[in-house]
């Protein structure tokens, strides 16, 4: 016999969106149970939307329509501060305070957030004859940033009293007579030291030569006033080509700098040194002797934090960046010994001579490294063992 079967309804109700609590013929669940449930979903509803407004408002205020990041640096850009701030090892208590410092480049944007408490000691546009600060390249910023940066960014001498002289234009080449000019106004404005991040910046050199004084001879009638001159050795390192670092880093008694890596290494774009003297092809090389074999010191050209133009931050390469943590590290050496301040009535090309002889012994070779090497300079600049050679004097 067949069982009997329950009526199906002809026309049953509709499904209702959002459907019951409850499933239908369920019992319903006590009063007070409802209670706590209904105040738990308010709660839920309250923090979702909660997090999409905060969520909302990040996006808002990190990514911008260019796609600049306004609130902070990435991870990776604070990560790499502290590595290279441990890799130079920054001495306690300096910041460069009573030392001027004068970055020839393309200028400097001063309306970045890092930036905030800097006051410029000086400023003159060699290439448009503007009379306030500005950068319509970011090269200048970049390299200013590395050194006085006080903000997400901790520049390596941030109270220096700054000079900045804009000498590249918008495409970041210049000319080497303007250049010259530059190095003779920082001069004339009382620099202790002159910062070339020249030869490191892409377009810069090399220059149109003509027949008017180059950067050279203005670097080198800078340091017979006692004036420490440092410039970029150079991204020339991969080219085959690559015969000599930059000019002006070149030249004898500038301190030329080359680039290591995150760990320490060699950064293979660094320009080696032709040291051993060459005749062809011209320009005549010179041999050279200690402590004026190139590049003089390393530091670090990969990764490096750098402020930018629209008020974020990125990451450069390049011997640019490694010229200004060796600038800072002057700036920080001369603070402690004020004897070495070009203005001081001893100063002259041999008070170069004696820090660049410091620079020699306090830089950190590579594993079985013995004396100089060709690309690795004298060795990786360590700030506290500088220091520390200057006391045994």
């Amino acid at each position: 016999m067949d069982k009997p079967t329950a009526p199906f309804p002809q026309d049953p109700e509709p499904l209702v969106w959002p459907l019951p609590l409850e499933p239908v013929g369920a019992p319903m669940l006590p009063e007070p149970v409802q209670d706590d449930i209904a105040l738990v979903r308010r709660i839920v509803t309250v923090t979702l939307g909660i997090t999409m407004l905060l969520a909302t408002g990040y996006l808002v205020a990190v990514v911008m329509s260019d796609g600049a990041i306004l609130l902070r640096p990435s991870e990776l850009a604070l990560e790499r501060q502290e590595l290279y701030t441990d890799m130079v090892a920054i001495p306690d208590g300096l910041t460069g305070t009573g030392v001027t410092v004068c970055i020839v480049d393309s200028g400097i944007h001063m309306d970045h957030e890092d930036l905030a408490e800097l006051e410029l000691t000086g400023w003159r546009d060699f290439v448009n004859g503007r009379s306030e600060p500005y950068d319509d390249e970011g090269h200048g910023t970049a390299m200013a940033g590395i050194l006085v940066a006080n903000g997400w960014m901790k520049g390596m001498a941030p109270d220096v009293d700054l000079l900045v002289a804009k000498a590249l234009g918008n495409d970041g080449s210049g000319s080497d007579e303007v250049v010259a000019e530059a190095i003779d106004w920082c001069v004339d404005e009382g620099a202790d030291i002159v910062s070339l991040s020249l030869g490191g910046a892409p377009g810069v050199l090399p220059f149109s030569f003509g027949g008017g004084r180059d950067s050279g001879e203005a670097a080198s009638d800078a340091i017979d006033q006692g004036v420490l001159v440092v410039a970029a050795a150079g991204n020339d390192g991969e080219d085959p080509d690559d015969r000599d670092v930059s000019f002006p880093a070149s030249e004898r008694e500038v301190i030329a700098v080359g680039g290591v890596t995150h760990t320490g290494a060699h950064w293979p774009g660094s320009s080696k040194g032709e040291n051993d003297g060459s005749l062809f092809p011209l320009p005549i090389i010179l041999p050279r002797g200690d402590p004026d074999k190139k590049p003089e010191v390393v530091a670090p050209a990969e990764g490096v934090p750098v402020l930018t133009t629209n008020g974020a931050w990125g990451l450069a390469d390049g011997t640019s960046a490694a010229t200004v943590y060796v600038t800072g590290a002057l700036a920080l050496l001369v603070q402690h010994h004020p004897e070495l301040k070009a203005s001081d009535p001893t100063s002259n090309a041999d008070t170069v001579q004696t820090v660049k002889q410091w620079l020699m012994d306090a830089a950190i070779p590579l594993e079985g490294q013995t004396g100089h090497d060709d690309q690795y300079g004298y060795g990786r600049l360590h700030m506290t063992a500088l220091i520390e050679r200057s006391d045994q004097t």
